[in-house]
Parts: C-alpha cells; structure tokens; sequence
C-alpha cells in the first residue's frame, strides 16, 4: 500500500515525521495521517519530488524507483 511506501522513501532517505513535513509545510500529526493509510497524502506531487521518484512508485502502480525520463 501507498502508505508503507512513502514510510519507507521517509526512512531510506533518513528524515524524521517532522523533517519531512515541514519540508511538506505541514504539521508532523498531519504528515503521520498519510503514514498510517488513514488519509490521502494530497503533495503526493511535492513527496515524489522530495524522493526523487515517480507518483507511480509511491502509489504501488510499479515497482521500478526510478522517475521516468523527461523529454
């Protein structure tokens, strides 16, 4: 599920909750909302960004981390 996924992008890229949604300019108990699967994380755009990734890579669409190439 999405939610692990941004957990762990979170964790692989050594950020705190707070670290991540102040980047988000967010409160930290809104950011751990999406954490928990119990809302939709709206900036998904801004966290694939953040990450270096793909919305679809978030979203579980594929398994491939890797952002696709721009033309």
């Amino acid at each position: 599920a999405y939610y692990r996924r941004i957990r762990d992008m979170r964790e692989d890229h050594d950020l705190t909750q707070r670290q991540l949604a102040a980047l988000l300019h967010m409160p930290q108990p809104q950011y751990n909302r999406y954490e928990q699967g119990l809302t939709f994380p709206t900036p998904l755009i801004a966290l694939a960004d953040i990450y270096h990734t793909s919305t679809d890579y978030l979203l579980g669409r594929t398994n491939d981390p890797k952002p696709p190439v721009s033309l």
